[in-house]
């Protein structure tokens, strides 16, 4: 993949690009099984790929420049910006609609937020597209509601420019740190959820959810992952640290018992959204910290699966698993190194099989999927 920017000495975000793919892959897959090689592996599966470029359903912006002529893109630590409208990893539909928003807000009169002075209110711009239907989500975050009624007065022109904008939303970030958002997110469509389709499941994106940025490969993972749980015949399961419920609406039937829990209420209104349009009734989400909602059940599901953040399941959820022992553990993890600290600590089980996703290309990296079975 070439970079105009990385060739520049611009942007280094992807630091394995002058890395022969086969190779990143290869080295990948080398560090995962170091970080098991304390453990016997019944079954390692090959590594699965997508595509090296134009793979990315999501930008998140960093609003520079003035008004007149913003930049999008990052900023370096000394200040200077870069502007990565033509970053190779967007599909090619998202540089017209920079280039619209670049004139919307100079229109809109949204001054971008200078980080040295504090001043301004435009932070970022995130831009999330639905590969299956077009649509796009954007949210615009603000330092506070200074701007937003010359928002609100500007977006039919955007909406008449970009007709495929169908949520649209502000979200308010007060605090001079590199915080992505805030809290506050103020809906500025009727419309608040993108529609996405994985495998015939349909998956619903709202402004505070989370959803994986590389559509391809995260079908191939929701279809491995349910591929091998139905292989378990199980008749419950829970689904912790769900997101919108990708994993557990991908694994569960019309007869599966499924628990899923997230700790984002957005996140579990997705979820749920999807169940009812899935008909499925044996169906429970609920907007809870997963720790302690595992840790205060005494009921134990067949199988347990979890997808935590990048710091893993921790200690507690570990012992709590070990002691209530369900058969199955499913681990999907965007961290090796703390699912394999995890692993560990789950030592009355075995890994019966381990396989690679390789979700984030030309970057360290990666997803995996590992399936534990007591005994």
């Amino acid at each position: 993949m070439h970079c105009a920017q990385y060739t520049a000495g611009n942007c280094r975000s992807c630091q394995w690009l002058d890395k022969p793919y086969p190779q990143q892959l290869a080295d990948k897959q080398h560090h995962l099984e170091g970080l098991l090689s304390g453990h016997g592996v019944s079954q390692w599966l090959d590594p699965v790929f997508g595509r090296e470029n134009a793979f990315r359903n999501k930008a998140k912006m960093v609003v520079s420049g003035s008004v007149e002529r913003p930049l999008l893109g990052m900023l370096h630590r000394d200040g200077s910006a870069v502007d990565l409208c033509a970053c190779p990893l967007y599909p090619a539909s998202f540089a017209p609609v920079f280039a619209v928003l670049k004139t919307f807000i100079a229109r809109a009169g949204l001054t971008p937020y200078n980080v040295a002075r504090k001043r301004g209110e435009l932070k970022f711009l995130l831009l999330t597209e639905s590969t299956s239907g077009g649509e796009l989500m954007l949210r615009f975050v603000l330092r506070s509601e200074t701007k937003l009624a010359q928002l609100r007065a500007a977006l039919p022109w955007l909406q008449q420019q970009l007709p495929q904008l169908a949520v649209i939303s502000a979200n308010i970030q007060p605090v001079h740190m590199a915080i992505l958002e805030g809290e506050q997110e103020i809906a500025l469509t009727e419309q608040q959820s993108l529609l996405e389709w994985f495998n015939q499941v349909p998956l619903f994106i709202r402004p505070q959810s989370f959803f994986q940025t590389n559509p391809q490969v995260a079908a191939a993972l929701y279809a491995t992952a349910r591929q091998w749980v139905r292989a378990l015949n199980i008749d419950s399961m829970w689904d912790l640290f769900c997101g919108v419920g990708g994993f557990g609406l991908h694994c569960a039937d019309t007869q599966t018992q499924l628990t899923g829990i997230e700790i984002s209420a957005e996140a579990i209104m997705c979820a749920q959204q999807s169940a009812k349009k899935l008909g499925l009734k044996n169906v429970t989400f609920a907007a809870l910290d997963s720790t302690h909602f595992a840790t205060a059940e005494t009921q134990v599901p067949q199988l347990v699966l979890v997808n935590p953040p990048r710091r893993g399941i921790g200690a507690q959820l570990c012992e709590y698993l070990s002691q209530m022992a369900p058969e199955f553990i499913l681990y999907s993890s965007c961290n090796a190194e703390t699912m394999a600290k995890d692993i560990n600590l789950l030592a009355e089980y075995r890994i019966e099989r381990v396989q690679l996703f390789d979700m984030f290309p030309h970057t360290s990296h990666y997803e995996v999927l590992t399936l534990l079975i007591k005994g």
